[in-house]
């Protein structure tokens, strides 16, 4: 299971695309479930996709040399967290249905799944820093809309769905503010003003990102500057000889 988890071999990175496939299949039930009635069917796939993401955790725990310590990781709590929202299903409506909206932390996992397969992914490796700040925006546009739906749709009859939910927080995070929805309650406007200053910090970060010159991350032996131009063959900094791999590309 280590080498499956860990390993450059290429049956290891086809094992980790198929545990992308499985976030990937996860989170788009969470999104087409909000349109579904809560019916016993509905619980019935919440149960049946969390066993299968537990057994997934249990088995990527294990194979860790220290199991105990990778649990108390944030991101791994984070994904146990989220796995056991979708094994409590049942009892999770009227005042417990808010934690539904955990369920979306399982995107942190999504992320680290992409970071790790970054050297079969040629697109990621010439844009890793942009791909990371758009995930980033991303994760937290999706976790903000569960948050958004989780505790309006019951109050506001304008969240109905997760549509609408993101709509009203892409709204919200770009202070466009059309006003066809607002979220009720203090709470609801207390989320908005997060939405706004949050959301527009990430969007900034992304766009700084995109717009910076392109440049290799390569640290260097002498002094340690990590950013370089693709072409250099000194270091700006302390002038030393630098070794950066490429592919021969003009």
């Amino acid at each position: 299971m280590r080498r499956l988890y860990w390993s450059k071999a290429e049956h290891a990175k086809q094992f980790r695309y198929g545990l992308l496939a499985l976030d990937a299949i996860s989170i788009g039930w969470i999104v087409y479930a909000s349109f579904l009635p809560l019916s016993a069917m509905v619980m019935a796939v919440d149960v049946m996709l969390g066993l299968g993401l537990l057994a997934e955790f249990t088995a990527r725990t294990a194979a860790t040399k220290r199991p105990l310590r990778q649990l108390l990781r944030p991101l791994e709590l984070a994904d146990l967290v989220a796995i056991v929202s979708l094994l409590l299903a049942p009892l999770l409506h009227g005042a417990l249905g808010f934690l539904r909206v955990l369920r979306t932390l399982r995107l942190l996992h999504s992320v680290r799944l992409i970071t790790s397969l970054r050297s079969d992914l040629p697109f990621f490796r010439r844009n890793e820093e942009a791909t990371l700040a758009a995930a980033q925006l991303g994760v937290f546009i999706f976790i903000m809309t569960g948050l958004v739906f989780e505790t309006q749709h019951r109050i506001n009859p304008n969240i109905g769905n997760y549509a609408d939910a993101l709509y009203f927080t892409v709204t919200a995070l770009t202070t466009t503010g059309f006003g066809d929805i607002v979220l009720h309650g203090a709470s609801g406007r207390l989320l908005t003003v997060v939405i706004m200053l949050a959301g527009v910090t990430l969007f900034l970060r992304l766009a700084q990102t995109l717009f910076r010159p392109s440049k290799v991350r390569f640290t260097c032996p002498s002094c340690g500057l990590q950013r370089h131009e693709p072409d250099a063959v000194h270091c700006k900094a302390c002038g030393i000889q630098l070794k950066i791999l490429d592919q021969g590309l003009v």
